[in-house]
């Protein structure tokens, strides 16, 4: 696969509270992360930023609205213009969560899919339809989730049998299996070391706010923890190296302080051996 054969890299979401920064100073940052919604028929000036940064960085797509597990028929309209956008700016890789947002109309939240063999198979039908209009693999990102809907199968069987009945891709974000290892009483390591290596396409880290001991939300809105980051060495150490990006979405810091973070996680990376 292609992550095998790159070196180590570490991307950042972009956000329009630095955007303008980054056109002007070409931070050093391996790759971009955008939202598709964000940006999607929203004219010349979009259009003509992002042709600036794709000159300078590689860019990576990570969708908000796909809602991969919803009773609803999938929306082939809009995924049709999430391709034509993905072809336009040359983004190969398109990211999307494994849960859903829509039923009868959108939930304005990312909502667990029942963990059972019934559900799994059929989110794969769907994701498969899915690359069959994009014409590429998508990417499933294992989501932070407070209440399951059910739980015939583990999480974990959950996700690999999508994984295999779909052939798509896997986004690991270690804040989230942490995240959920805490809430739900599970061992991390023994999660990220059952996933199949094969799958990883890249990765997510991020902060999170602790409720309570035993209860974390996934804000993306604090500097991440170093269990997290130890999780995220454990997965180069198991999985070998993929690309990994760092989210903020909330209280977000000056720029140069991102950066600094982005720093800390490639040393992670550039330091982890790898068997």
């Amino acid at each position: 696969m292609w992550r095998r054969e790159v070196r180590r890299i570490v991307g950042l979401g972009l956000r329009r509270e630095f955007l303008t920064e980054v056109l002007q100073q070409n931070p050093a940052v391996d790759f971009w992360e955008i939202a598709p919604e964000n940006w999607i028929e929203r004219g010349y000036e979009a259009s003509y930023q992002l042709d600036r940064l794709r000159e300078r960085y590689p860019l990576y797509s990570h969708g908000l609205s796909l809602s991969i597990g919803s009773p609803d028929p999938l929306d082939e309209a809009f995924i049709l213009k999430v391709k034509a956008f993905l072809d336009r700016f040359n983004i190969e890789r398109y990211s999307e969560h494994l849960s859903y947002c829509s039923a009868n109309g959108h939930l304005y939240d990312l909502l667990p899919i029942p963990f059972s063999e019934e559900a799994a198979d059929y989110v794969a039908q769907r994701v498969r339809r899915v690359q069959e209009l994009l014409e590429r693999k998508l990417i499933l990102e294992n989501v932070s989730y407070y209440s399951p809907a059910a739980q015939e199968i583990s999480e974990l069987a959950f996700i690999k049998r999508v994984l295999t009945q779909a052939d798509c891709d896997l986004l690991l974000d270690v804040n989230n299996v942490f995240v959920n290892s805490v809430n739900h009483k599970y061992d991390p390591v023994a999660f990220i070391q059952g996933l199949p290596s094969e799958r990883i396409n890249y990765g997510h880290i991020a902060g999170h706010y602790e409720e309570e001991p035993d209860l974390l939300i996934d804000t993306h809105g604090a500097a991440v923890r170093q269990e997290v980051m130890e999780l995220l060495a454990l997965s180069y150490e198991t999985h070998g190296p993929f690309p990994v990006l760092l989210e903020r979405d909330f209280n977000i810091p000056p720029l140069p302080e991102l950066l600094s973070e982005v720093e800390a996680i490639k040393a992670v990376t550039q330091n982890t051996e790898v068997a």
